[in-house]
């Protein structure tokens, strides 16, 4: 039987070619990070300008956002291509695709996901729904982050009379990937990890390719992993493993078994700290779009404190799951979302994405950056920086209802409550409601085709989606319809009887 191959990191990061493609398995606020590896593989590149010309895979974003992950390859000349799904973990790396230096793309991270499972299956790429009318869509840019993108890795196809995207597969030569343990037989257990993310299907298509799997655990086992179900990465799958006993769990954060679902939840929990000024109006509203026996998904910023509100109120919040594949954990906030405390169950985030993807989510609730006349959501592309999607696409394309909540206008925004009246103190000076988006992270019309039910909800006015564009729907007491809305908006939107009532009373007025 095959014995671990264990090494240093550094003798890991000394195979490392020019022109290799390596697939970083992970997420961001260090879940899973593998940043021994990657830290000794940056090392050799500032020392020696090698590996240089690599191309980088990641589905989640991974590191601190300062240092780690990602930003030990965001090096000139250490990369010539990323393909990302999320870019803000590394300024730097985001830096390089705004000069240039870099041939940039993003594509939604369930793609990437299910992709390196396809190509460690030996399949020809991936085939799927996903993306379709989102800048993933070649007709929409293809996945380009910049004038280095070139190459067309999506094209259009069509199966049985239905329009698909097909994501090109790719030759992986290396992954780099982590767990908690490795047993003599190479087998890895993430079993005190807040997720499994995408390391077995990283690993696989590494293997499968011919490449090379490298793997970091805090722990050398003298004996195999038992109960072997807790085997998550079976050792004919691992080439060399390092060890690295000051690992954490997440971002320089000490293992908690909370966080790995190892300890049951207690009966009484404390509450969860609820959100304050205009992100609790939103997300207060929000709440009120929860529904008895539902699948709920939470995406990060606003959205993230709505379960606070409704614990709160006694709101009804059936079944949660996210991204990195937990259910029904309690949200953790900042650079730790993505990871939850006791979860009830973990699975792989590749499988979480299928579910996702056969339309498994009933209600999302997702941040949005602008928001278009034909109800276009871009949260990828924002400001002089390429931000990637993250699983936004996986969710909102296929949840049977999608909840938007962002505020109605940015920089300079002030807004106050007062006995139940909202008041805008202060408008923002640049309007998230635009004439049409830059980016489409969200099609309105692939909704209007999918028959979703999708709202947006802001400070002062909700709108929704029907089929000849926004409609007006909800304004709560204190703004002022037509000055604080009506005058404020770039475009037409309908308004719903119960608006256009209220509307016609206050001119009677």
């Amino acid at each position: 039987m095959k014995t671990t191959a264990w090494c240093e990191a550094g003798a890991m990061a000394d195979e490392l070619f020019d022109g290799a493609l390596v697939v970083l398995s992970g997420s961001g606020g260090g879940l899973v990070e593998a940043d021994m590896i990657c830290a000794a593989i940056e090392k050799r590149f500032l020392e020696t300008g090698h590996p240089r010309d690599l191309t980088l895979v990641h589905a989640l974003g991974i590191g601190d956002g300062i240092a780690s992950g990602i930003n030990r390859f965001a090096h000139e000349g250490m990369v010539r291509r990323v393909i990302g799904g999320h870019w803000t973990w590394s300024k730097r790396m985001q830096k390089l695709a705004r000069d240039n230096a870099i041939a940039a793309y993003t594509l939604p991270a369930g793609v990437i996901q299910t992709l390196l499972r396809e190509i460690g299956a030996g399949r020809h790429g991936l085939v799927t729904h996903i993306g379709l009318d989102t800048f993933a869509d070649p007709r929409h840019g293809g996945g380009k982050g910049n004038a280095s993108a070139i190459e067309e890795l999506v094209e259009v196809v069509n199966l049985g009379g239905r329009e698909l995207l097909w994501y090109k597969p790719f030759k992986v030569d290396f992954a780099i990937i982590r767990g908690t343990a490795c047993d003599p037989h190479g087998n890895l257990t993430l079993r005190e990890e807040p997720s499994d993310m995408d390391s077995f299907a990283a690993a696989m298509a590494a293997h499968n390719s011919g490449g090379r799997v490298f793997a970091q655990v805090r722990d050398a086992l003298a004996v195999p992993i038992s109960p072997a179900r807790d085997a998550a990465i079976p050792g004919i799958l691992v080439d060399k493993v390092c060890v690295n006993p000051a690992q954490c769990q997440t971002t320089g954060s000490a293992y908690d078994h909370s966080i790995s679902g190892e300890l049951p939840a207690p009966h009484v929990r404390a509450p969860q700290a609820l959100p304050d000024g205009v992100r609790y109006l939103i997300a207060r509203r929000a709440s009120r779009e929860l529904a008895p026996g539902a699948c709920v998904n939470f995406g990060f910023g606003i959205p993230d404190g709505i379960p606070a509100i409704a614990a709160a109120e006694g709101l009804d919040i059936s079944w949660t799951a996210i991204e990195q594949g937990s259910h029904n954990g309690e949200l953790l906030p900042g650079h730790l979302f993505g990871a939850t405390r006791y979860p009830s169950a973990i699975v792989k985030s590749t499988d979480q994405f299928d579910f996702f993807s056969g339309g498994g989510i009933d209600v999302a609730f997702l941040g949005m950056g602008e928001l278009d006349a034909q109800g276009n959501v871009n949260a990828s592309w924002i400001g002089p920086d390429i931000v990637g999607p993250g699983g936004f696409i996986d969710i909102t394309q296929c949840a049977k209802k999608v909840v938007f909540c962002g505020t109605f206008e940015a920089k300079g925004l002030q807004v106050a409550e007062n006995e139940g009246k909202i008041s805008i103190v202060a408008p923002g000076a640049i309007s998230k409601l635009v004439q049409q988006v830059r980016h489409i992270t969200f099609s309105g019309r692939r909704a209007q085709a999918d028959g979703q039910k999708v709202l947006y909800i802001t400070e002062r006015a909700v709108f929704e989606l029907l089929p000849d564009g926004l409609q007006l729907v909800d304004v709560p007491d204190g703004i002022d319809i037509q000055r604080d809305v009506l005058e404020r908006l770039p475009f037409t939107v309908s308004l719903s009887l119960a608006i256009a009532a209220r509307l016609e009373a206050t001119c009677t007025e």
